[in-house]
């Protein structure tokens, strides 16, 4: 089994109700626990700015799936709740956002697929509910989640 890490964000349509049923969603696999999901935040979106506003949040979940499967079926509960990539701009507005932010302690750089997250320590929007799910957690190349979000105020 491997703990998994997953950031959670909606700019669009009923927020809070996509994410806690993309939850729902994730832990109805019969692969997947959900172990713990943190608060919600309301967050200004980062990059693409002309949009609405966030919600996020971070999900630990434990599992058999390898990390390319993790990924896998974030992309496909993503589609299941209208997630569209074509013709959105870059970091845009979404229907829901599922990031693979850690799996495990591994480090993975393969074609569409690098583990930890390459921008986790730059968002405090991931860094806060990841602290709160994962007090102590350390993360593969940067170091504790707490250190990490002292450094961004």
């Amino acid at each position: 089994m491997q703990r998994v890490y997953v950031g959670l964000g909606s700019n669009l349509g009923d927020r809070e109700q996509t994410l806690r049923a993309a939850v729902a969603a994730l832990a109805a696999h019969p692969a997947v626990e959900v172990v713990a999901v943190s608060s919600l935040i309301d967050t200004e979106p980062v990059g693409y700015i002309s949009q609405p506003r966030f919600l996020n949040g971070v999900a630990a979940l434990d599992t058999d799936l390898s990390a390319r499967e993790v990924l896998e079926l974030l992309l496909e509960v993503e589609r299941t709740f209208g997630r569209r990539r074509d013709g959105v701009p870059h970091q845009g507005p979404r229907t829901l956002d599922l990031d693979l932010l850690l799996y495990g302690e591994d480090e993975i750089d393969e074609p569409g697929l690098r583990v930890p997250h390459p921008r986790l320590h730059e968002r405090g929007f991931v860094l806060g509910p990841l602290a709160e799910v994962a007090p102590g957690l350390e993360v593969a190349g940067r170091g504790r989640v707490e250190a990490l979000l002292a450094r961004l105020h």
